[in-house]
This record gives C-alpha cells, sequence and structure tokens, in this order.
C-alpha cells in the first residue's frame, strides 16, 4: 500500500512538472506571435494613417478651388482613396498579398495628389487666402508625417526585439589548459591545447539548421591567436580575425560545444578572453585568470 501511494506521489510531481513546462513554452510562443502581428498591425495602421489623410487633403483641396470640374475629378479621386481605405480596414494584417497590392495602390493615389496639388498650386498662386490654406495643408501633412515616423520607430523597436531573441546565446563558457596527456595542465607553459567548452541556449524562435561558429581567443597582450591571419569573419562591416571555426546542426535545444586550440606558441600568464560569434553578432564572452 506504501509503494502505491509513493508511485501515485510520483505520478502526480511528473504531471504537475510537464504541465509547467508546458505552460512555459506556450506562454513564450504566445509572447513571439503577439509581437509579430503586432509588427504586421503597425505596418497596417500606416497605410491607413496615410490612406486617411489622403482623403482629408482631397477634401481640403475642394474647397481651395472654384472650378466645377476639377472639384468633380478630385471628389472622384477622393472616394476612390476612402474606398481603398476601407479595403485596408477589412483586410486581416496578415494578408500578404492584399497588404502589398494595397501598397501599390497607395503610391498611385500619393502621385493623383501630387499632381493635383501642384495644379492648384499654379492656378491660386496669387491668392494669398488660398496660400494661407495651402500652408495649413502642408502643416497638417508634416503632423501627418511625423505620426507615420513614430510608427515607423515603433515598428523598427519591435523588428529589434524579435531579432534579438531569435539570437543564438552561448553561456557557461569555461577554458582549460591541457597537457599532452589531455589532463589539465597545471602551469600554463605545460599546455599542449587550450579545451573551450559552452552551452548554447535552448530557444524556440531561432532559425534551427547548420550554423558557423567563430571563436576568438584574445592573450594577455590582446593579440588574436590564429593559424592563418586571412582567417577572418565579417562583423559590423568589418573583418575580424577567428582563432577558432565551429560547425554545429542546431535544432533549438539547448547544445554543448567543445572545440580545442593546438598551442604551438608561447603562451604568457594573464587574462584570457574568449569571444564566440555567430549570425553576425557576438553571442557570448568570458574572461579568464590564468596565474601559473
Amino acid at each position: 500500500m506504501k509503494n502505491k501511494k509513493t508511485i501515485v506521489i510520483i505520478v502526480i510531481a511528473l504531471l504537475t512538472l510537464g504541465l509547467g513546462i508546458v505552460s512555459f513554452l506556450f506562454i513564450e510562443k504566445n509572447q513571439e506571435n503577439k509581437e509579430m502581428a503586432a509588427l504586421f498591425e503597425l505596418e497596417k495602421e500606416e497605410m491607413e494613417n496615410e490612406y486617411t489623410h489622403f482623403a482629408t487633403q482631397y477634401d481640403e483641396l475642394q474647397i481651395q478651388i472654384n472650378n466645377d470640374s476639377l472639384r468633380i475629378k478630385l471628389e472622384n479621386e477622393k472616394l476612390k482613396t476612402q474606398r481603398l481605405l476601407e479595403e485596408l480596414r477589412q483586410v486581416k494584417s496578415t494578408n500578404a498579398a492584399e497588404i502589398t497590392r494595397l501598397k501599390k495602390e497607395l503610391r498611385t493615389v500619393r502621385a493623383v495628389l501630387r499632381s493635383y496639388v501642384l495644379q492648384i498650386d499654379s492656378l491660386n498662386q496669387l491668392n494669398k487666402v488660398l496660400v494661407n490654406e495651402n500652408k495649413k495643408v502642408k502643416a497638417q501633412y508634416r503632423e501627418a508625417a511625423r505620426q507615420i515616423d513614430n510608427l515607423s520607430e515603433e515598428k523598427e523597436t519591435l523588428n529589434q526585439k524579435v531579432t534579438l531573441a531569435a539570437q543564438l546565446d552561448a553561456t557557461n563558457i569555461q577554458l582549460q589548459p591541457k597537457n599532452k596527456r589531455g589532463k589539465k595542465a597545471r602551469k600554463i607553459k605545460d599546455a599542449k591545447s587550450l579545451a573551450i567548452t559552452f552551452t548554447i541556449a535552448k530557444n524556440i524562435t531561432a532559425t534551427t539548421g547548420e550554423k558557423v561558429l567563430y571563436i576568438r581567443i584574445v592573450k594577455p597582450n590582446n593579440d588574436i591567436l590564429t593559424k592563418n591571419e586571412n582567417n577572418t569573419f565579417e562583423y559590423e562591416n568589418r573583418q575580424l580575425t577567428y582563432s577558432i571555426r565551429k560547425y554545429i546542426e542546431y535544432t533549438g535545444e539547448e547544445q554543448e560545444v567543445s572545440v580545442f586550440w593546438n598551442v604551438e606558441e608561447f603562451l604568457n600568464t594573464g587574462t584570457y578572453s574568449i569571444y564566440i560569434f555567430s549570425d553576425g553578432v557576438m553571442i557570448g564572452s568570458q574572461s579568464f585568470e590564468i596565474t601559473k
């Protein structure tokens, strides 16, 4: 009877742990989806802002003119703009094809509106009242542009958050000198190799597949250990020398990585730094003090 109770308790504990893990993964995935949805919604909101602004401009342009024929043309263009705006509001933010089509329509609306603005300015260049109205329209346009810029900045911030969330993360970085028997070297002068180990953290938002890791070993005098000066990779628009290049197959799960540097040069005591890069970003670093 005691054994049965123990088994029941263990099963309940395992179920509770499993439920907690599933809940955590669900919340993390849900957060990612929310951020992506927010990006799409911001792009759609930018377009709605522009369509609304253009429709308002057509109204104001109609007020400025006495030409009935031109007023009718402006009214038709305004109705077209309002129709496109309504179509945009009905489109789901995830419908890429419709969003693309409405973007093209928006460029056309912008070009047509610009041509009418030029015509009306030319017809009314001597009318001071209309000049003042034109200044007002331009001020409103600048305000709308400022609002659109703000939305663009918000979208860029979200883009950066999504990009950061998808980056690999190297943790638990270790450096250990090894002697000729593969054991820990007591003194740096006895080291025949440098063993570097680290963990690539689990990340369900990162792209899976083959990844190239670049490891830079920096000596106490700031020189980079390398077997060939042509061993370089691109980082922030410049070429950096690497010590070791490692290919891994990343699945999104936590992964242990080990690399070795064969010592063929004299190594001083002092501070050694390890820097790890992947996909054009630095994913981890650690410094080590070697005193013997």
